[in-house]
């Protein structure tokens, strides 16, 4: 084994948010060193790394000079340049996930196809490479409203997806390729991180379900475990480890299902790396995310991902209508409460929905974690001064 630790052992990690900062907070806990690179000079991870870099993700030049540098490369946003992590692993530099897993999943039409290929259930969908195509397959009636209008590329946060329930709704789309899902009428939003290592161990975590704000798109609460009967979650945990099993991804995956009235379990989407569904295990695991994801990087051996306590999270955005000096309102109240640990991502400007921070709510007892997370909603407000 190598000698990652109190080192020059070097881990790259190409983006600098806050899924990179609390990747960092797991090197500094085994005395990893880091090199971050990002275009935000004030980004997250800017304090906690040995060496930071400013800079493009999607510049080839820039990402291929700063993978040489490192002796492992990893990422934690999906918007990087392939080709440069292609060539790099050409040269004989480890990247994981790989560059073939990423290219796999980048964009929304490549992912859905290869669930179709690969037997992973999934909603049926078309891809058309541009909106013009997919308004001439409206003519022809090869789709019904409503249905689920998906960018093939750049979309997060809900941004990048639209219900379309009339031909209105076509109008202000952006001319991009491009999925039209059937929308699914589903029970539950579940998510299963799963975590695999280049000898092939996989582990999943506890099943997660997930409440959305209605508006944003966003994820606002996360439950683990999720309210659901054991033999769903049993299902849900082995489509997620074929999901894993078949992108041979290495790290972190997390992926999101959808539970139908039939109790069918469907693959909605990926992100190869530390995601917001797994939080919660910072608090409540005995092996966080972002710990296991360094294992499976380095091939270490898998810690256990079992639960110590339920526990919920709460996503803390931007408030609408505030943009500014960012300024978190009766975040001392909140912290009054048993249970309750707020992070704050280290991003000074707030806008409406903008991912600021989160808060874990722990309790023996999953619906008592509930409840006090909707006391927590209410009474912390991201604003600016």
């Amino acid at each position: 084994m190598n000698n990652y630790f109190s080192s020059d052992f070097t881990i790259g990690i190409l983006g600098g948010g806050q899924l990179g900062k609390m990747l960092l907070y797991e090197t500094r806990k085994y005395d990893i060193r880091t090199h971050v690179l990002d275009p935000n000079p004030q980004a997250p991870c800017k304090i906690s790394c040995n060496k930071f870099t400013e800079g493009s993700l999607m510049d080839y030049d820039t990402v291929y000079n700063f993978g040489k540098q490192v002796d492992v490369l990893t990422f934690e946003i999906e918007a990087v340049n392939v080709e440069a992590l292609e060539a790099l692993e050409k040269e004989g530099k480890t990247v994981y996930p790989s560059a073939q897993t990423l290219r796999k999943i980048q964009n929304k039409g490549v992912q859905k196809e290869f669930y179709e290929s690969n037997g992973i259930p999934t909603a049926q969908f078309k891809r058309y490479e541009t909106k013009q195509l997919l308004t001439e397959a409206i003519v022809r009636k090869e789709h019904s409203f409503p249905f689920v209008w998906k960018s093939c590329e750049g979309g997060y946060d809900g941004k990048g997806v639209s219900v379309i329930r009339d031909d209105e709704d076509l109008i202000p789309l952006p001319e991009v390729s491009c999925i039209a899902e059937e929308m699914i009428p589903f029970k539950n939003e579940l998510a299963v991180i799963v975590v695999r290592n280049p000898k092939g161990d996989v582990k999943t975590y506890p099943v997660v379900e997930m409440e959305f704000h209605p508006e944003a798109n966003q994820v606002e609460y996360v439950i683990c475990p999720a309210r659901i009967e054991k033999t769903i979650a049993d299902k849900a945990r082995t489509v997620a480890k074929k999901v894993s099993e078949s992108f041979e991804h290495v790290g972190i995956l997390a992926v999101e299902l959808f539970q139908t009235h039939n109790d069918e379990i469907l693959v909605n989407e990926v992100a190869p790396r530390p995601h917001n569904s797994g939080h919660f295990s910072i608090e409540g695991s005995f092996t966080n995310q972002f710990e296991q994801h360094l294992r499976a990087i380095l091939n270490l051996t898998l810690g256990s991902t079992k639960s110590k306590v339920g526990s919920v999270m709460v996503n803390l955005v931007g408030e609408e209508g505030y943009t500014g000096q960012v300024y978190y309102e009766n975040i001392e109240n909140i912290m009054s409460l048993n249970g309750v640990t707020p992070h704050i991502y280290g991003k000074r400007e707030t806008r409406p929905f903008r991912k600021m921070g989160h808060v874990t709510i722990i309790d023996e007892d999953i619906n008592e974690a509930r409840r006090v997370a909707e006391k927590v909603k209410q009474k912390i407000k991201v604003i600016s001064k």
